[in-house]
């Protein structure tokens, strides 16, 4: 199996690029936030990969980091999402806006990408709350408190905090995610309208 490739840049179309090992060129799916953050034509590059394989076919699937790759597999894990719909997902939310919306039951933010309608979004996020991938570059404390405030079970300085910011506009699961690394650095003890002021100055930066 092939889990990572190291190659030069060949080309890339509108959902894949083509990576030059050695003289030998592998065709990877990636989302578009993959596609963004890979280099210029010509420069070398290294994309984690999923090999999947049917008697039909045999396809790769590259990503960016570890976290997109993991949040690839778990998604995919659920009925009817499949290889297309995993990298609609992963075009349109990063690794800790999935982690935000799966924390905090959010099937408005799930269905935001191509193909997911409100049943599958439903389904995503009942289906995956508690998974979440176990590798480094997640903070597992954030997420924790991500739950915390989606169960309804947050410190209520946290609670009201994440309120204030949603009546103002902002998306319950970024606000979250916010609210979640103020606390980590200030503590969980810190008062509301500090907390409001500092989660929109990260929110408005």
């Amino acid at each position: 199996m092939i889990a990572k490739l190291k190659g030069i840049i060949d080309s890339f179309g509108d959902d894949y690029v083509l990576l030059d090992v050695n003289g030998v060129c592998y065709l990877a799916y990636c989302s578009s936030r993959s596609l963004n953050s890979l280099p210029k034509v010509g420069e070398a590059a290294e994309i984690y990969i999923e090999m999947v394989v049917r008697e039909d076919f045999i396809k790769l699937y590259g990503f960016a980091s570890q976290s997109e790759k993991a949040w690839f597999n778990i998604l995919v894990s659920v009925q009817g999402v499949g290889a297309k719909v995993g990298l609609a997902i992963l075009s349109t939310l990063s690794p800790s806006e999935i982690s935000s919306a799966i924390a905090l039951q959010d099937k408005v933010m799930m269905s935001r990408p191509a193909g997911v309608g409100p049943k599958l979004a439903q389904r995503i996020v009942s289906e995956l709350k508690g998974k979440i991938p176990d590798i480094g570059a997640i903070d597992a404390g954030a997420l924790g408190l991500q739950s915390a405030i989606g169960e309804g079970a947050a410190p209520s300085n946290i609670a009201d905090a994440l309120s204030a910011l949603s009546n103002l506009g902002y998306q319950p699961a970024q606000a979250s995610g916010i609210l979640a690394k103020i606390v980590a650095q200030e503590g969980s003890d810190i008062a509301v309208a500090k907390l409001i002021r500092l989660g929109l100055k990260e929110l408005s930066s």
